[in-house]
């Protein structure tokens, strides 16, 4: 079985995450938040990624149904988290953390554009 660690959109969130801190982030409950996210959408990391960005000529483009149809997944994984709101938006934050680092803009509210 594949750690959640050893997807490459995985390695580029905790390297961004790095450059953006000055430091080692904390990744542990980041992980288990996306491996619960990825297993609610039944798609590994990378796939999810790919998803969300199409090849043009001009580089990567972002598809929008696909980054809405994720921003919804994401309000849909929120309410699977136990503990009270605030638990529930940080891991929610988690999983949009993961896109913008992959260079999916992600925010909250974003499903409803």
């Amino acid at each position: 079985m594949v750690s959640i660690a050893d997807y490459g959109t995985v390695q580029q969130w905790t390297r961004g995450l790095r450059e953006q801190w000055g430091e080692e982030p904390d990744m542990a409950q980041r992980h288990e938040m996306l491996q619960r996210f990825a297993e609610l959408v039944g798609k590994d990391p990378d796939v999810i990624i790919e998803e969300c960005t199409q090849e043009v000529d001009s580089g990567k483009r972002i598809r929008v149904k696909a980054r809405r149809e994720y921003s919804e997944k994401i309000a849909e994984f929120q309410a699977t988290v136990g503990g009270d709101p605030r638990q529930q938006s940080k891991a929610a934050n988690y999983i949009r953390s993961f896109f913008i680092h992959n260079g999916i803009f992600m925010q909250a509210g974003l499903a409803g554009e």
